[in-house]
């Protein structure tokens, strides 16, 4: 009978941002691999939804509504999680807003209110995360994958995204520090790059985009959310548990190509 190398039973992840988009595909990903999976969005009738559509894989699914961006309700929240389901094995920190705007009209609000969500936000839950798995180490069961979403703009500059590209950049240093002190506790700390891939943060039916992004990109076919669930899964997995501090790219091999 053959093995399933990346099967997840038994384990809990965490995604936020899961109600939809990128954020949904992941945590389908998750669960369809056998994780038990707790979904964190500020709807809460897309939350439930979302975990209605993640029951049919059998796993068991909870939601809440998180605004990841005020660090008592992160901490509140992850602690509800580990109360519910006893542990946390990976967590993925997807909840982001985003907005084009040149420099000389980017306000100080919306600089500060986008990286109060992509790159704070974040960071309160990665905190969340490493006390958990670190106590968890301590008690004799290590190990741990943290899973931050990045960005192609961490690599090129796109015109109007400021605010977006610096928090990218920040997630991406971040997860270096990460790798190098969870490390001893058998925790990863890996960044993926998607490319575009349309969905509802992004304009869905953007043709002069989705005809750039194939012009640019080797395989000529634009991203779909559920391309993502194959990385996260393997990351998620012990098959993944020599591999931390990666910058990961999955945009149809876009970065490789010069011309």
């Amino acid at each position: 009978m053959a093995e399933n190398l990346f099967d997840l039973s038994g384990k809990v992840a965490l995604v936020t941002g899961a109600n939809s988009g990128l954020g949904l595909a992941i945590a389908e990903g998750l669960a369809r691999a056998g994780a038990d999976v707790v979904i964190w969005g500020r709807r809460e009738d897309r939350n439930a939804e979302a975990a209605e559509r993640l029951r049919s894989y059998g796993g068991r699914i909870a939601h809440r509504a998180v605004d990841v961006s005020q660090e008592q309700e992160v901490i509140d929240s992850f602690a509800a999680a580990v109360a519910e389901f006893g542990r946390v094995d990976c967590v993925v920190p997807n909840a982001g807003v985003s907005g084009v705007k040149p420099l000389e009209e980017m306000s100080g609000e919306a600089w500060h209110s986008l990286l109060a969500i992509n790159l704070h936000g974040a960071f309160y839950t990665v905190r969340e995360a490493g006390k958990h798995m670190k106590l968890r180490s301590a008690a004799g069961d290590p190990g741990g994958s943290i899973i931050l979403m990045g960005s192609l703009s961490i690599f090129t500059g796109v015109p109007g995204l400021h605010h977006y590209a610096a928090a990218k950049g920040g997630l991406n240093s971040m997860s270096k520090s990460l790798a190098v002190e969870m490390g001893a506790y058998g925790v990863r700390a890996n960044v993926i790059c998607p490319g575009y891939i349309p969905t509802e943060l992004g304009t869905r039916e953007n043709t002069g985009l989705i005809a750039a992004t194939l012009a640019r990109s080797p395989i000529k076919q634009i991203g779909r959310p559920e391309d993502l669930q194959g990385i996260v899964v393997y990351l998620a997995s012990d098959m993944s548990r020599y591999h931390t501090g990666d910058t990961i790219t999955l945009d149809g091999g876009m970065m490789a190509q010069c011309y």
